[in-house]
């Protein structure tokens, strides 16, 4: 059956965040060359505040402080910090291709980690395509060979904060709204880069008063943009478009690094998206509680 004009509109505002995003990668890879990872993640709430308080407006939402599960708030935001200093810190020993591959096991990881928390059925099937990403891992990080370096672990560990950070994201909106979320995520992440940043302070250059701005921009449109996806589009039809990434990584790699995937990181990648893309479909087969 043909998608609706909606979930078409919202489909392409996914591929446009995710497009933003990966251009948003391309600039952090450069940035981390002239500035510490906390003086690039304070931008990015920055501007993730701009945006919550947006979405707050455009909601009419003039409480957006107020919070039913402040706990559960501020681990997201630790969550969130946690993703994005793997996430940016991988960036500067890693290729695009290689950080993006890695994490797009985050998917993957949704699934073990919702077990956990919130005690979701998983069948045979499900949690063999669990594993079956996990061995794409393995083929890229290639452990146990000259080739495999203890930083390659940044991306996982990155893809495992990620995983989490949507586990509890899912927790929460069953009380808060997703502005205030976004406020919470950006308030908490702003005072913790504020206090780390003035500790590992790295002088800034010319460059660094256009490029760390539109790193803000660029993730704060992304993320806006997919807002507004999720809004008009079901997540289990938008979220096989996440893998988009690893596409876009390759080719601003190739661009602006010279970077070729090798074989291997080519496998893993297509494992790993093959059991993403299968996990999504599996699950929007079972019924909601």
């Amino acid at each position: 059956m043909l998608l609706s004009s909606r979930e078409n509109i919202g489909i392409l505002f996914a591929i446009l965040s995710f497009f933003l995003f990966a251009s948003t990668d391309v600039a952090q890879k450069y940035a981390t060359v002239y500035h510490s990872i906390f003086q690039i993640m304070l931008f990015r709430y920055l501007f993730l505040l701009i945006v919550a308080l947006f979405e707050s407006k455009r909601k009419k939402n003039s409480q957006v402080w107020k919070t039913n599960n402040l706990k559960i708030q501020l681990l997201r935001s630790l969550t969130s910090i946690g993703e994005s200093a793997f996430f940016v810190t991988s960036f500067k020993y890693l290729s695009l291709a290689d950080v993006h591959s890695v994490a797009a096991l985050a998917p993957i990881i949704v699934v073990a980690l919702s077990i956990i928390f919130l005690k979701e059925y998983v069948d045979n099937k499900i949690w063999f395509a669990v594993f079956f990403g996990f061995i794409g891992v393995i083929i890229i990080l290639r452990p146990g060979f000259d080739v495999f370096n203890i930083k390659s672990l940044l991306p996982l560990g990155a893809a495992f904060f990620f995983g989490l950070y949507q586990v509890l994201t899912k927790k929460v909106s069953e009380t808060d709204s997703d502005e205030t979320s976004l406020f919470f995520t950006s308030l908490f992440g702003i005072i913790t880069m504020l206090v780390l940043a003035s500790i590992y302070w790295v002088e800034l250059i010319v460059l660094s008063y256009f490029l760390l701005p539109l790193i803000g921009i660029m993730m704060a449109l992304a993320h806006y943009c997919l807002i507004i996806a999720l809004a008009r589009a079901p997540a289990n039809k938008i979220q096989p478009f996440h893998f988009t990434l690893i596409f876009w990584a390759i080719v601003y790699g190739f661009v602006f690094y010279k970077d070729i995937p090798d074989i291997p990181t080519i496998i893993g990648a297509t494992i790993i998206v093959v059991s993403g893309i299968y996990i999504i479909n599996q699950q929007k087969k079972i019924p909601s509680n």
